[in-house]
């Protein structure tokens, strides 16, 4: 009797078991290798007019189905007349944007710096000539009294581009602290998406 009672437990959790790792499975998404894809479906992303706050392009940011906590209005901060914006979306995501005016090496200035700094290793994930996404690591060696662990733990994703609308080139980088996989991909793609705003006239 008890043996038959302790066989009936163990068929039950052998098929919750089951039933979980099917549903595990079947819940997996394109992304959940771990990759970060940069790829042209904005599904999730609603178009935004940047025109109003003195930059005339179009550019996708994340809506509320990208499970980000996005909120559904964008909030641009600018200073009328400034040359920076600070585009955020929800509390977990920040695209800052800059006007470097006739300039068009940014990209390359950038990787200069990044190659230059010793506190870090770099990873390029994507090396295009107007947008780099790349992992940094933070290294044992760049503090006295991190621990072992230290180079693994601290990994961030970061991204930088360039976009030229009307003659004036445009910086556009998640914030110095970076963020994890999901949301410095949703970054990249708004980058990828920043385009000038036909003019109605």
């Amino acid at each position: 009797m008890v043996k038959k009672m302790l066989r009936g437990k163990l068929s039950i959790v052998g098929i919750l078991s089951l039933m979980f790792f099917a549903f595990s499975c079947g819940t997996d998404d394109s992304n959940a290798n771990g990759e970060i894809v940069v790829d042209d479906d904005y599904y999730e992303f609603q178009d935004f007019n940047l025109e109003p706050f003195g930059i005339p392009a179009l550019i996708s940011l994340p809506d509320e189905t990208a499970n980000i906590g996005a909120a559904t209005k964008p909030e641009v901060i600018h200073v009328e007349d400034d040359i920076k914006w600070d585009i955020r979306v929800g509390p977990n995501y920040q695209l800052m944007i800059e006007d470097y005016g006739d300039l068009t090496d940014l990209i390359e200035v950038e990787k200069k710096e990044l190659a230059e700094q010793t506190f870090f290793k770099i990873n390029y994930i994507i090396d295009e000539e107007d947008m780099i996404l790349y992992e940094r690591t933070l290294l044992v060696k760049g503090s006295e009294k991190a621990s072992a662990k230290v180079g693994i733990e601290h990994k961030s994703y970061h991204v930088y581009g360039q976009k030229i609308i009307d003659g004036i080139t445009y910086e556009l980088q998640s914030r110095e602290d970076g963020y994890e996989k999901v949301i410095i991909e949703l970054i990249a793609k708004s980058i990828k998406s920043m385009k000038p705003k036909k003019s109605t006239k």
